[in-house]
């Protein structure tokens, strides 16, 4: 196979936007980070001139190539990771997964990921249903949303889990900031989830092939001009409570893909690298005993300053 060549034209609407961020935008399985590492390998040129900084300003019309490498086989290790293990048995595993963690292996996250964590605590002792590359993955969270995931550490507790989120029947409780007042005290959003023609990167209400969505938003604080809110998933498409937030014109809080384009790195005077998007209740019924086993956790660090400071 030879290296594939990816040609994007920038639209009006990107004009002054960052190189690697542009590419992280609108192109399908390339994320900002690895985009960073093909600019510094010269693999990007813009209007016909090899580009190395990630931080080149973007005009209207320039066009943009990417040199994207033939993917390699991924081989998935073990790695020695810290992992906050909130519940462990023969069947299933809970893990509270920190912000900024890719979930599973992919092109340009080949390594440090959960995959390679529970692979390194847990060894043999994870479901295969999913493949090589996501062995125990039952759902996954975005990269960084922080909280609690289900592992499934034999096929038979992979199969239980798998049905009970088909049947909508887990409980999966978030935690958000959103832009903006949220008037309303509960708002049930009940908008199609599918692929966003305009940018491969994104879903959107109403996209190619849409799926059923419902999200259930409780508002838990006004701050003027965020809100913090609690939603509830009733379905799991990618990036769900994004897309829907979004839609009813209240992004969330450090939300680059689908947030304002231009936003500050910081909110309040905090530091922050991401959406801020907690899955802070977990609930399921155990495969194996029948029994309903539900767990929470504390909002992370960055989170909590943010809100902090929102108070004060």
């Amino acid at each position: 196979m030879e290296d594939t060549k990816i040609t994007v034209t920038v639209s009006p609407e990107d004009e002054g936007s960052r190189l690697d961020a542009f590419i992280g935008w609108n192109t399908e399985g390339l994320s900002r980070s690895y985009a960073v590492k093909l600019i510094e390998k010269g693999l990007v040129s813009v209007n016909g001139d090899p580009v190395t900084s990630k931080k080149h300003a973007l005009r209207a019309g320039d066009a943009v190539v990417i040199d994207v490498p033939e993917p390699e086989m991924l081989e998935v290790r073990a790695q020695d990771i810290p992992l906050d293990i909130v519940y462990e048995d023969d069947d299933v595993a809970v893990i509270d997964k920190p912000r900024g963690m890719v979930v599973h292996p992919g092109p340009g996250n080949t390594d440090g990921t959960l995959v390679n964590a529970i692979m390194h605590h847990m060894g043999d002792s994870l479901s295969s249903i999913n493949g090589v590359i996501r062995p125990g993955i039952v759902h996954r969270i975005d990269k960084d949303t922080s909280g609690l995931l289900m592992i499934a550490k034999n096929d038979m507790a992979h199969e239980s889990l798998a049905a009970q989120l088909k049947e909508h029947s887990v409980t999966r409780e978030y935690t958000a900031l959103a832009h903006d007042n949220i008037r309303e005290d509960e708002i049930t959003i009940d908008a199609p989830i599918g692929r966003d023609p305009k940018n491969r990167m994104r879903n959107a209400v109403g996209g190619a092939s849409a799926r059923s969505a419902v999200t259930h938003i409780k508002v838990l604080e006004r701050f003027g001009k965020y809100t913090l809110v609690k939603a509830v998933l009733e379905t799991g498409r990618t990036h769900q409570i994004r897309v829907h937030m979004a839609y009813i014109h209240h992004p969330l809080a450090g939300d680059e893909l689908y947030g304002p384009r231009r936003q500050s790195p910081k909110i309040e005077g905090v530091e922050v690298s991401g959406q801020l998007l907690h899955a802070g209740t977990l609930g399921f019924i155990h495969p194996a005993t029948g029994n309903y086993m539900e767990f929470h956790s504390p909002l992370p660090e960055v989170f909590e300053a943010v809100l902090v400071n929102l108070r004060k």
